[in-house]
């Protein structure tokens, strides 16, 4: 990635705080804050991976994919498929070296729709488009669909702060941070286009597996102040589509957060005119101890409910704000509307933790055949550098665990947090400027939450690198209900 008004929200005030009133059996035996779900090294290969992303199949909960970039090597992306549930994995590296899916260089987010296509998207290293590629096998092989050029004009300048990968140079406009989702017939992607900043998104029907028609030419989604990044998609289930972004894309003083729906996808409607969802303290390039280097955005993400219960339609929204600025005491905060996004209830604050610590790049995923939604981000609650459990290096606020909630009432109430990761893991020992990237993603289906983090505690004992060195791609299965 190239990196990068709140309703008066005051996320220190214990009235944010959504705690579940859930008797005691509804909570797994192994989701708690002393007893971790079982985790998975789904990498276990040399060298780091982070920024990741995960899916599982609707037509088999038990077949997930989950996938890094490769941030010190020159090209490809780490691709990990089990059809187990996690026991075991099919390991390979792909983009690198040619072939139809070129030199990839990051950015690579997932989306499986329910016919069992797995759809794919990433940023080549030279070429300036948003790829699209699909999978028919359940990860095993992708074959690429689609290569979008933006279309920004070319005479804007790039923002501050904006840091392309090294080895990417796009000529004079070029995308970033493509997200992917998929609906009831269809498949969207968004990206921002440089150098003018702008969201764009483009779609295609499906009809089924291998089946999907041809892409549309891709539409700018109207911005506030003509500036967006680090953006989102989500399909509903009426085929509408709702991006969401940042319009702060540099620095660390704080940004705006915006939805902008097309509500009729496919058909010739176009977005409509953003709505502001929250002000947050966190820029686009805000420095944390926990990311020194990378450093982090408001991350913001979607989910949308298609399951056909009680909450059919409801969409949400969660994102990162920090208590005060440069206080590096961030908070997971979320939202929902049952209008398409005309209106959201106010922000609530995820975790529960009583620290000034950060917490930080949430991921959001539901379940579609229940209409649960869990939520999982990298946390520090645990690190005040006294070499305690949760501190690696005697420095507090830098060391960090995967920590997750959900919710199985529509986001009214929210299980106490439940630590997922069983080590805890230290960016900066990694000795690669990626950090932990961008982004994390999480994949929720059939009462499995799965959620996907770099990881380089060795808490496995199959890092090949070892302990506090490079980063392994890990995930967890979470059993909800």
């Amino acid at each position: 990635m190239f990196r990068r008004s709140l309703r008066s929200v005051l996320v220190s005030s214990p009235v944010l705080l959504l705690i579940a009133l859930l008797p005691a059996t509804a909570l797994p035996a192994h989701a708690s804050s002393s007893s971790t779900p079982p985790n998975f090294d789904a990498s276990a290969r040399p060298g780091n991976e982070a920024e990741d992303a995960i899916a599982i199949n609707p037509t088999n909960p038990h077949n997930i994919v989950a996938m890094a970039t490769l941030s010190d090597a020159p090209a490809g992306l780490a691709v990990d498929v089990t059809f187990d549930g996690g026991v075991t994995w099919n390991r390979r590296v792909i983009g690198r070296g040619g072939g139809q899916l070129g030199d990839i260089c990051c950015d690579e987010q997932l989306s499986w729709d329910h016919f069992g296509n797995l759809w794919m998207t990433y940023l080549h290293n030279v070429n300036p488009d948003t790829v699209v590629a699909l999978s028919t096998d359940g990860g095993l092989s992708f074959t690429k669909v689609a290569s979008v050029a933006p279309t920004t004009p070319t005479g804007s300048k790039s923002p501050k702060n904006a840091q392309p990968k090294a080895a990417r140079t796009g000529g004079n406009h070029y995308a970033d941070q493509p997200s992917i989702s998929t609906g009831p017939n269809s498949v969207w992607v968004s990206y921002t286009s440089f150098p003018s900043t702008v969201i764009q998104a483009f779609g295609a029907p499906v009809t089924g597996l291998g089946q999907y028609g041809a892409f549309t030419k891709p539409q700018s989604v109207p911005t506030s102040d003509g500036r967006g990044d680090y953006g989102d998609t989500a399909v509903g289930p009426n085929g509408q589509v709702m991006v969401i972004y940042q319009d702060t894309t540099g620095g660390q003083g704080g940004s705006h957060i915006y939805t902008a729906v097309d509500p009729d996808g496919l058909g010739p409607a176009g977005f409509i005119s953003p709505q502001l969802l929250a002000h947050s303290r966190v820029g686009g390039f805000d420095y944390i101890p926990a990311q020194p280097d990378r450093s982090v955005d408001a991350e913001a993400n979607l989910a949308w409910d298609r399951s056909g219960g009680p909450h059919t339609g409801r969409v949400y929204a969660i994102w990162t704000q920090e208590v005060k600025n440069e206080s590096d005491n961030m908070d997971v905060m979320l939202q929902y509307s049952d209008d398409d996004g005309a209106t959201w209830t106010p922000a609530v604050r995820l975790n529960d933790d009583h620290t000034q610590n950060s917490q930080f790049n949430p991921a959001i995923a539901l379940d579609q055949t229940s209409g649960d939604v869990a939520v999982s981000w990298y946390d520090a609650r645990n690190d005040f550098g006294n070499r305690g459990s949760g501190d690696t290096d005697g420095i507090p606020n830098d060391d960090v665990q995967i920590w997750a909630t959900y919710s199985t009432d529509g986001g009214a109430s929210f299980l106490p947090n439940f630590r997922v990761s069983a080590g805890t893991s230290n960016a900066s020992d990694a000795g690669d400027y990626f950090d932990f990237g961008d982004y994390t993603h999480a994949a929720f289906q059939s009462g499995l939450f799965y959620p996907a983090w770099s990881d380089n505690s060795n808490s496995m004992g199959t890092n090949p690198d070892g302990r506090l060195h490079q980063l392994d791609l890990y995930t967890a299965k979470v059993v909800v209900g």
